[in-house]
């Protein structure tokens, strides 16, 4: 029989639209002003921080709809966006400097919509207001740091072979000349350096009399140190933006040497530049403990000692003399050693590792103290409006010297994994691999956001309305199948959206649901064209419904995919915007493509299938 389907057919099209619509469900419910507070670097809140939170919001009388304790940190939700920062300032006055404090907007999604995994798509900066900074690394100074770093290292390797060499420096295009004595020194330093350096090349020269060796780094090593340049600082800045308090910041590469930074909710540009600007030092120094802890906090240390603070607000008296800075580490990582305790693995560049080796070997059995130093946002400002920094400084660390160090090391007593990997993301941290300038930054209002929605909503309906209207006018009943199909299409494309992980609809986002709803109703014009045409050359109309979707399937199929495939390349080579607009472009050809060939073939054929016809509503 023409025109039916299995039941698992139209149980699969009902199963899938239905799903769609559950996930699609999130976004009516919209969103609460809330205030959201955490642990500095990651570390859990407790109870007790949401009783003093809770109880001073009571005591200046602002109101509250929720608060709660939930996956480490507390979600305060309030009716409107004034309450919430006037709440917010509250917050930060009456908790330490050990927790975070970020504005949020959150999901007002029923509790059983969230224990199957649905929220609401997220909005991207267009939408919800904030700051927009794109960022470029110097990789100039960042090959400039790497090639004093190799030179540091061949000094060391020569000398421990006692091998005389004149001089060591840089030449053109980031290359290293070694200058030597004579033909034999050349051609055992080759030797020598050639095993030590995988990652580089070296030819001899001969000039006049002069012999050298030319070290250049590979082109996999050139890559690998960009690529690096611009991931450490990625870290660095998410670090940093974790300090401005935004609960949902966007930190990510762009390109070749560009750093992308949203801030959602940040409207004071000059704060957001200076913390990100912000330079931050890492400090390995000896602990003093022959200093009774009571007479340290007095004040009472000897010479040449000084006195910081943990993380927990103990004193620790520490020598002044600095055994090694953070610039001289090349890598941190966390691991777990023999016994499955947490420990952190230290990697220093061989001047670093020739300090640490000198200390270390003549105070085993002594404590080493690692202090982080940086510059945060003091709250004041300068008579010109400039942000004024102030310098925190705290021991992260205190860790027993067990043997003899090197370049290589590791730092034990850690409490548990988490801090292990928060010690080895701060070691990382302390510093900006290479000097990066901000290109280009712009602020969006939060009315500008909402202006946005509302305006992209608006066109979203008035196409929609439009399309619909059209189609039931011109196609009758089968009109009317078009016009399900188009509401089917936009709820399906809302709900994949919403399911799929880090999407994030954005202005040109909204543009492309537009575009895809003019689109959606193309493939049923050309269904509806080809009936017609069908039942004009003769054909009853069951023969006519049955050639109309086989005939222009392949029409419909060249077409769409032609499309997808630019949609493609916008996401793979666009960026920010045009990848917004890619995304929902590319959802939106895969679902209209569903709903205009199987979602339409599936009402047509519970209507007519199967049945005698003599004229189609069309």
């Amino acid at each position: 029989m023409l025109n039916r389907y299995p039941l698992w057919k139209y149980l699969m099209v009902v199963f899938i639209i239905a799903i769609c619509a559950l996930y699609a469900l999130p976004n009516i419910y919209g969103e609460d002003p809330a205030v959201q507070i955490t642990g500095a670097r990651g570390a859990s809140v407790q109870m007790s921080t949401l009783d003093t939170v809770t109880d001073a919001l009571k005591k200046e009388h602002i109101p509250y709809k929720s608060a709660a304790l939930e996956n480490g940190s507390i979600l305060v939700r309030f009716k409107d966006t004034d309450t919430q920062i006037t709440a917010r300032d509250v917050i930060n006055n009456a908790l330490d400097k050990n927790s975070v404090v970020a504005l949020n907007l959150a999901p007002s999604t029923p509790t059983w919509l969230q224990d199957i995994g649905a929220s609401p798509m997220k909005l991207g900066l267009d939408l919800r207001g904030g700051v927009h900074f794109l960022m470029e690394v110097d990789m100039g100074a960042a090959m400039d740091k790497l090639v004093g770093q190799e030179q540091e290292s061949f000094r060391s390797e020569l000398r421990e072979k006692r091998l005389r060499y004149r001089s060591i420096k840089t030449i053109d295009d980031h290359k290293i000349e070694i200058v030597l004595r004579n033909e034999d020194q050349a051609n055992e330093a080759l030797g020598l350096l050639t095993s030590k350096h995988r990652d580089m090349t070296f030819k001899t020269e001969e000039s006049n009399g002069r012999y050298s060796l030319i070290a250049s780094f590979t082109e996999n090593r050139l890559q690998e140190i960009r690529n690096y340049a611009v991931e450490q600082n990625i870290t660095i800045l998410r670090n940093r933006v974790n300090e401005l308090g935004v609960a949902e910041p966007l930190v990510q590469r762009q390109g070749a040497s560009r750093i992308v930074v949203e801030l959602p909710g940040v409207q004071d540009t000059a704060r957001a530049k200076e913390i990100l600007g912000a330079t931050a030092t890492l400090e390995f120094r000896e602990v003093d403990t022959s200093v009774d802890i009571s007479a340290a906090a007095a004040g009472r240390i000897p010479p040449g000692t000084e006195v910081k603070k943990d993380r927990q607000g103990r004193p620790v008296v520490l020598k002044k003399r600095v055994i090694l800075g953070g610039s001289s580490i090349t890598d941190a990582s966390s691991s777990a050693d023999e016994y499955g305790r947490p420990q952190v693995n230290i990697s220093l560049d061989s001047e670093g590792g020739s300090k640490m080796s000198a200390f270390s070997q003549k105070n085993i059995g002594k404590l080493m103290a690692t202090v982080f130093a940086e510059y945060k946002d003091s709250g004041r400002k300068t008579p010109d409006g400039k942000v004024i920094l102030s310098k925190h400084e705290e021991v992260i660390n205190q860790a027993t010297i067990q043997s003899a160090l090197g370049r290589n090391f590791r730092i034990t007593g850690i409490d548990s994994p988490a801090e292990a990997h928060n010690l080895a993301l701060l070691l990382r941290a302390g510093a900006l691999i290479a000097p990066i300038s901000i290109v280009e930054e712009r602020t969006i209002g939060p009315s500008m956001g909402q202006q946005n929605i509302d305006m992209g909503v608006q066109a979203c309906i008035w196409g929609l309305v439009a399309v619909m209207l059209f189609t039931l006018l011109y196609y009758r009943k089968f009109g009317l199948i078009a016009d399900i199909a188009l509401i089917a299409n936009l709820i399906m494309i809302v709900g994949v959206m919403s399911l799929i992980p880090g999407a994030t609809m954005t202005l040109p986002g909204i543009a492309g649901i537009v575009l895809t709803v003019g689109m959606a109703v193309d493939a049923n014009v050309l269904i509806f064209e080809r009936i017609r045409e069908e039942i004009r050359d003769g054909r009853n109309p069951q023969q006519a419904i049955h050639q109309g979707y086989a005939n222009a399937f392949s029409t419909i199929a060249d077409a769409n995919i032609t499309t997808l495939i630019t949609a493609i390349i916008l996401f793979a080579v666009g960026t920010g915007a045009i990848k917004g607009f890619a995304v929902t472009l590319s959802i939106g050809i895969l679902t209209s493509m569903f709903t205009a060939i199987v979602g339409t073939r599936c009402i047509v054929n519970l209507l007519y299938g199967g049945k005698r016809i003599k004229k189609l509503s069309i």
